[in-house]
């Protein structure tokens, strides 16, 4: 009905388009809520990867947490024969880190205001 109004306006009514708009943007609200909640507990609420999953930052993961959440995978690879191929040749740097994970910690500390700024504007049920 947004995308095509010209043709929904021929036998809608105004308001249509008013409850529409209003119902959009408090869907889209409850999604992006939704979204961000459910990737933050598993990034970053769940013990074993607290405070955050680094494995963004340097594309490289321990062979315990390998094993822990792919053992499939695993398994695999050490059927194939190309475990070898995917061990870690050298580790990311110290000052690498040091900036992506402040960069991690900014980005979680946003979203958690971001998620306080929803729940209040919802509890304070929008513009007036």
């Amino acid at each position: 009905m947004l995308w095509f109004p010209e043709f929904f306006g021929m036998f809608l009514p105004g308001w249509a388009f008013n409850v529409a708009t209003i119902v959009h943007s408090d869907e889209a609200l409850l999604a992006t809520g939704f979204i961000f909640t459910v990737h933050f507990f598993n990034t970053h609420g769940r013990p074993e990867k607290f405070p955050m999953d680094f494995v963004i930052f340097n594309g490289q993961i321990s062979k315990h947490e390998l094993l822990e959440e792919r053992g499939d995978q695993w398994k695999r690879y050490e059927e194939l024969g190309i475990m070898e191929s995917f061990r870690c040749k050298r580790t990311s740097g110290i000052a690498y880190d040091f900036l992506l994970k402040t960069f991690g910690f900014l980005a979680v500390f946003t979203g958690i205001t971001l998620v306080i700024f929803m729940v209040f504007a919802f509890l304070a049920g929008g513009a007036h």
